[in-house]
């Protein structure tokens, strides 16, 4: 017998669920798991413009796994967790080549698709094949929390396996994509985080955080995020109408993007004329010196500061100032680094916070 929260679910679903989306209702399982990997850790707003360009720019598995590495980096720019970028690349190339393009249609097999986990795996078995799998996630956590009245921290081993157990219950194993889909709607505009709908909730008569007054209590969590705070200054060397770049290494945040040479600290140290020398001197064994830090010109070079920027991670917290250092002519040092022009410059794939940065002050320093 079908739950009454599954029949809730399917009633709301046809009667009031018409939040459009690009990928809603789709069959094919290379959209379906191009917007999964894309909505990964991303709101649904942000993903959709991303979803609609990856679309049009690689329309098969083919096409964006025959593209170059930096022009999906680039077409992902923005949407952080570059790991995920790298995994889609890696799993096209997979596809293409060694299953010729045809995505698996079993839950197994999707689950060892790289960058894949238990909720892209169930999400693409169930809409693109109605197989029976239950997604779960934060909205299914919100949802089945309060309507069960479940005070079990849904960041344990013991909540987890508590609420897949529950969703695998209610899931409709005749209309497993349908009824998916409709829970993850049903999360995200009625039984929000903040400011859930109640008074129009079609599961409140049993909805048991409701009859309860625990709406706002429930889910719980445990553990709370520690992030680590990481202090980032941005040489941007300039000559001659190019800028110097390095591709970041894999291991570390931002793998395989690029960025402007970079001095991290253990904090944002101020920044004066000893302190530029410094880095110049002992780091790279530049003996110019600069005279005054802010637009000041000896001995061909030039500098000045830009002002600080701020980007909060899942567990880091990153400021990041950047340091504008012209030279006349390039540096031994530096002879066979990559020097770009500024049109190189804006098709390279950069992290957020240099890209906040590339744009009204870049600009005006350019004119400088």
């Amino acid at each position: 017998m079908t739950k009454a929260f599954t029949q809730l679910l399917l009633k709301w679903n046809i009667a009031s669920n018409h939040r459009p989306m690009p990928w809603k209702g789709e069959k094919d399982p290379y959209k379906i798991w191009l917007s999964e990997i894309i909505l990964q850790q991303t709101r649904v707003e942000q993903g959709w413009a991303y979803y609609e360009k990856f679309v049009t720019t690689y329309p098969t598995v083919h096409e964006l796994a025959n593209a170059k590495d930096e022009k999906v980096l680039k077409l992902w720019e923005g949407l952080g967790y570059y790991n995920r970028c790298k995994n889609l690349i890696f799993t096209a190339r997979y596809i293409s080549k060694k299953l010729k393009g045809v995505f698996p249609n079993n839950y197994e097999s999707l689950l060892s698709l790289k960058g894949v986990g238990p909720y892209t795996a169930s999400a693409i078995a169930s809409f693109a094949y109605n197989l029976p799998y239950a997604v779960v996630d934060g909205n299914v956590f919100r949802v089945l929390a309060r309507f069960y009245g479940i005070d079990t921290p849904t960041d344990t081993q013991q909540g987890i396996d508590l609420f897949n157990k529950i969703a695998d219950e209610n899931l409709s194993k005749k209309q497993a994509g349908i009824y998916n889909q409709a829970l993850m709607d049903f999360g995200a505009t009625v039984c929000k985080p903040s400011t859930p709908n109640c008074a129009d909730c079609i599961m409140k008569k049993k909805c048991v955080a409701f009859l309860n007054n625990q709406v706002n209590q429930l889910p719980i969590k445990v553990k709370s995020i520690t992030r680590k705070k990481r202090y980032f200054d941005f040489f941007c060397f300039y000559s001659n109408g190019k800028w110097l770049v390095q591709k970041r290494l894999e291991g570390d945040i931002w793998g395989g993007l690029y960025q402007f040479y970079l001095n991290e600290s253990k904090s944002l140290v101020p920044v004066t004329v000893d302190y530029l020398n410094e880095v110049l001197a002992q780091q790279l064994g530049i003996s110019s010196k600069i005279g005054r830090v802010h637009l000041n010109q000896t001995k061909g070079v030039t500098a000045s500061v830009s002002p600080i920027y701020n980007q909060a991670l899942t567990h880091q917290l990153l400021q990041a100032r950047f340091l504008l250092v012209k030279f006349d002519t390039i540096p031994t040092v530096f002879s066979k680094a990559l020097w770009v022009n500024q049109k190189q410059l804006k098709q390279l794939p950069f992290p957020k916070i240099i890209n906040q940065f590339l744009g009204q002050d870049f600009i005006n320093w350019c004119k400088t």
